[in-house]
């Protein structure tokens, strides 16, 4: 399938104008499913994961939604609390069915930050299964952990790069079995891979899309299978 320019809608919420950038095919009439991607706190909907997975999941039948929180819309630098970033996230999910994918089964996930604020709001997202792309596991040289917002029970892929700086994938214990922890060689919190490492950019960014791609392709199977047992 070839890759269309993506449609962006405005979404209005509390905390000022949001955006919904969507990603289908040509000729996409019926997704597979939908994933609603957020953004981190110190960038936005154009970071080279999102941007890969935008480009690369339509062509397996599933669009993708980048949500722009209104902080970065409205030209800040600095991200507002997290309460107001899970409550502009909650009317992004809730303007979804009104852009066609009413009966689309949906996954929810962002990096960094965007995947905390997936995690915290999931049960009220009605989604089947959260992507987490470089989940922030704590501040840079401090202790504090936020594996609690994984506890949850939601069905979980964490992608970390190995040099992630805020937690490579081996300082994610005692977690849930709902979540499953994937190290991305080389790749540091953005994904981005040395000049000298032995897998390009690229090979690095096919690899996230390779397990995101899966893991959609599991949860929907597992769902088609509990929906024809009902």
């Amino acid at each position: 399938m070839t890759q269309q320019p993506a449609s962006i809608y405005p979404v209005d919420t509390p905390h000022g104008l949001a955006r919904l950038h969507v990603h289908t095919s040509l000729g996409m009439t019926s997704p597979r499913g939908a994933l609603l991607l957020g953004h981190g706190a110190g960038g936005g909907v154009t970071a080279r994961d999102l941007a890969y997975l935008a480009e690369e999941l339509p062509r397996h039948e599933i669009a993708v939604a980048l949500f722009e929180q209104p902080w970065r819309v409205a030209g800040r630098r600095v991200a507002t609390p997290a309460l107001t970033l899970d409550d502009a996230w909650l009317r992004a999910v809730g303007a979804l069915p009104t852009l066609g994918f009413s009966d689309t089964p949906l996954f929810v996930g962002g990096r960094s930050t965007g995947a905390r604020v997936a995690c915290r709001t999931f049960a009220e997202s009605g989604a089947l299964g959260v992507i987490a792309l470089g989940f922030p596991l704590h501040p840079p040289g401090r202790e504090v952990s936020r594996a609690g917002e994984l506890s949850g029970g939601q069905p979980t892929l964490v992608l970390q790069g190995s040099r992630d700086r805020f937690g490579d994938a081996t300082q994610f214990v005692d977690l849930s079995t709902a979540v499953t922890v994937v190290s991305i060689p080389w790749a540091d919190h953005e994904f981005a891979v040395p000049r000298a490492a032995p897998i390009t950019q690229r090979e690095c960014l096919e690899l996230v899309a390779e397990h995101v791609s899966r893991r959609i392709d599991t949860l929907l199977m597992r769902e088609s299978v509990a929906a024809n047992g009902r």
